[in-house]
Parts: C-alpha cells; sequence; structure tokens
C-alpha cells in the first residue's frame, strides 16, 4: 500500500513538473528592434549635439576671453586684471556647471524614453506568457549562464509578432 502510494506521488509529480512551461526571450533585440527605440536614439542624439554645440559655443567664448586677457594683461591696472580674472573664473564654473545639467538633462530623457519602450515589452511578455500558460520567462541577455533550448521555448519572435515587428 505504501509503494502504491509513493508510485501515485511520483507520478503526479511528474505530470506536473512535464505540465510546466518555461520560456525565454532576448529583450535587447526586441528592443532594437522597436520603431520607438530607433526614434528615442535620434531624439537623445540630436539633443546631445545640441548641448555639445552650446558648450562649444561657451568654450570658445572662455579661450577668446582668456586670450585678450593674456594680451591685455601686463597693461591693466590690478582691480581691473582681477575683475577679469573673476569674469573667466565665473564663466568657467558656468561651463562646469552646464555640463553636468547637461548630463543630467540628458540621463533623464534617455531614462524617460527607454522607460515607455521597455514597459511596452515587458507587457508584451507578460501578455505572451499568460496567454500561452509560462510558468516564468527568463532574459536571454541578462548574462544567464545556461538556459536550455530543449525545455525552455524561445519567446522572442513571439512577442515581436505582438509587437507587430518583423
Amino acid at each position: 500500500m505504501k509503494k502504491f502510494i509513493l508510485c501515485a506521488i511520483c507520478a503526479l509529480c511528474g505530470l506536473t513538473a512535464s505540465a510546466q512551461k518555461f520560456g525565454h526571450v532576448n529583450t535587447q533585440e526586441i528592443i532594437q528592434a522597436m520603431p520607438e527605440f530607433a526614434a528615442a536614439r535620434t531624439e537623445i542624439e540630436k539633443l546631445t549635439a545640441q548641448y555639445e554645440a552650446d558648450l562649444k559655443s561657451m568654450q570658445d567664448e572662455l579661450q577668446k576671453k582668456g586670450q585678450a586677457f593674456e594680451k591685455e594683461s601686463a597693461t591693466l591696472p590690478d582691480n581691473i586684471k582681477q575683475r577679469r580674472e573673476q569674469e573667466l573664473n565665473d564663466l568657467y564654473q558656468r561651463i562646469q556647471q552646464t555640463y553636468s545639467d547637461n548630463q543630467q538633462a540628458l540621463n533623464k530623457a534617455q531614462q524617460e524614453k527607454m522607460q515607455a519602450i521597455t514597459t511596452k515589452v515587458l507587457d508584451a511578455i507578460k501578455a505572451i506568457g499568460q496567454e500561452g500558460g509560462y510558468i516564468y520567462v527568463m532574459e536571454t541577455g541578462a548574462g544567464i549562464p545556461y538556459i536550455s533550448t530543449t525545455l525552455s521555448t524561445d519567446l522572442t519572435a513571439q512577442v515581436k509578432t505582438k509587437l507587430g515587428l518583423k
């Protein structure tokens, strides 16, 4: 009797284990195929170029004023020399602050754009997982050392289709 119960439990465990479904996706591949990602990358590149141009003009102004100061510093009275040195230092500090502000703004813009894209991909993965009855869907591009392709289904193509991608 004990052997029969033990066999029945083992059979039940085997049936439920074989019914479990696991999937995996490559979100990087999906995200890079999205037109939203290309648009976001283009916007970030434009913003970066604009910030770089602004900084370049500020640096050019600093260099121009610095060269002018060097040429006439020997002939300037001390009070004017000190004022110009302070102006140059203030301009330098503004450049440093602008650079820092630009980096923060770029990071924020990139995070906001990627958050919307990531949310869309995750929603599609959840939908595919629920529709297919998957217990777990793993990311293949996250440094996962091994995923069995015989025991796990690649859902990348299904997620792309759900998102309307090729």
